[in-house]
């Protein structure tokens, strides 16, 4: 397989998983306040939301890729 190939499946793979989960979240830790011994964290709970028409878009490109890496061989 070349890198063509290869550049188009992962590309699909990613824009399909972006198109069904819609996102992720993940939990970012924060230091509020610090004041001599004493340390106060907030734990804040951050999710990104990937809009369709990115997903769709990504899946095509690899589409294309695809098709380019065997027109190649």
């Amino acid at each position: 397989m070349n890198a063509t190939k290869i550049a188009g499946i992962v590309l699909i793979v990613i824009g399909l998983a972006g198109f069904f989960t819609g996102g992720f979240s993940f939990t970012k830790d924060s230091t509020a306040a610090k004041i001599g011994p004493i340390e106060l964290t907030v734990k804040e709970k951050q999710s990104i939301n990937i809009p369709q028409w990115l997903s769709l878009g990504a899946v095509a490109l690899g589409a294309i890729f695809l098709v380019a890496g065997f027109k190649k061989s």
